[in-house]
């Protein structure tokens, strides 16, 4: 079963964690993709820009608008996901537990079973 597994961060957070911190955090991410790669559950993973360079797009009575910054507001924003094919659920939240974003206190990380994919 395919997991995407969603990181969702609020730079007011970030932002307040030492350099150390912010360092320990992304040297994690490192090795928590090792892991998942050794381990062959790995799919894919994808990095997100910030809001402030995001844009969206609506089309209204046939004329499309593009405005800048996401759609709502909000502290948290998507940063990016890793997409693991795991044996179970309590398998994609145990290797969830492992990225460091879960042991800070106002980050989390969403687990989501994916129900649909197509590829190219």
């Amino acid at each position: 079963m395919k997991y995407l597994v969603v990181l969702n961060i609020n730079p007011d957070v970030l932002s307040a964690l030492t350099e150390a911190e912010q360092q320990a955090v992304f040297s994690g991410h490192g090795k928590f993709l090792a892991t998942v790669q050794e381990s062959g559950e790995f799919h894919s993973t994808v990095a997100l820009a910030e809001p402030a360079k995001s844009s969206v797009v609506k089309v209204r009575d046939g004329v499309p608008a593009v405005t800048d910054g996401p759609f709502v507001e909000a502290k948290e924003f998507l940063a990016g996901y890793y997409l693991l094919e795991c044996a179970s659920r309590a398998r994609v939240e145990e290797l969830a537990a492992m990225i460091p974003d879960a042991g800070i206190e106002g980050l989390g990380v969403e687990v989501r079973e994916v129900v649909f994919e197509q590829a190219r």
